[in-house]
């Protein structure tokens, strides 16, 4: 396993003081949320993507790619009934899968909860067909530029649609398209009834990424999910991406989070 870290960790850092930062922890990668570099993936001109990009490397850091795709943008929805917004959602996602390209990332976690949940009115049976169109469009763009689209299931806290990983991997098997796969969220598995080993085992196939944060919002070791277990199902599984800290609760400060997070995965590993 190598470990990342999410860049919207650092806030108001600048890239470069981030990148050393992480560097220095020992973290080897950094997933990148596009609204810390724009408002919008397509006004990230082609100098400031190769700046970004160098500025990510010269640190020693790889990027692996983009999260919080859909975030901060507006009228994009990839289970809206108007035809028209998934068809722009689809171009902009290209514009994202370009993007993660072009700063040497492969994979696009597709969580994005606000812009797919099921509007008034859409069943399931709807939603999960405007699911499998939306991503089954977006395939020859992702095969294009090398990337690979993770398909995220998140509690039903946050959303109405994907809410376990069992259903993700239905989704992705109906697509049939090598370039969707899927990433879990320990956060998010702690929603459901199985134990998170077993959904690992169970999804195995087709993981993609993973991403480690607790069910308090903070990073692995700050909360009481044991990390143990779910590195063994991980290191069982032959997994051998990335795992990548995500947090959303940065009370304990940013130089403890990025630290002290690593430091508790590389123990628990060992």
């Amino acid at each position: 396993m190598r470990y990342a870290i999410c860049n919207e960790t650092f806030q108001e850092w600048p890239l470069e003081k981030a990148c050393d930062f992480a560097a220095a922890c020992g973290y080897q990668g950094l997933e990148v949320a596009p609204f810390t570099l724009g408002r919008d993936a397509t006004e990230v001109s082609a100098l400031r993507r190769r700046e970004i990009r160098g500025t990510i490397e010269r640190a020693g850091l790889e990027c692996i790619g983009l999260h919080w795709l859909l975030a901060k943008t507006e009228g994009f929805h990839v289970t809206h009934p108007d035809e028209d917004v998934r068809r722009r959602t689809v171009a902009y996602l290209e514009d994202l899968a370009r993007l993660c390209g072009d700063l040497g990332g492969r994979v696009l976690v597709f969580g994005s909860p606000h812009q797919r949940s099921l509007l008034p009115g859409v069943s399931q049976t709807d939603g999960l067909d405007r699911l499998a169109e939306t991503f089954s469009r977006l395939a020859p763009t992702l095969e294009a530029t090398g990337t690979v689209l993770a398909v995220e299931p998140l509690a039903p806290t946050e959303t109405n649609v994907l809410n376990t990983a069992a259903e993700a991997c239905r989704l992705i098997e109906r697509i049939g398209a090598p370039n969707v796969r899927l990433i879990l969220d320990v956060k998010a598995m702690s929603s459901e009834a199985a134990p998170i080993p077993t959904i690992i085992t169970a999804s195995a196939r087709h993981l993609e990424h993973f991403h480690a944060n607790d069910t308090n919002l903070q990073g692995p070791g700050f909360g009481a999910v044991d990390f143990a277990p779910i590195f063994a199902a991980l290191d069982e599984v032959g997994y051998c991406g990335w795992v990548s800290v995500e947090v959303f609760d940065y009370a304990p400060g940013i130089e403890r989070l990025a630290r002290e997070s690593i430091d508790y995965m590389q123990r628990v590993a060992e």
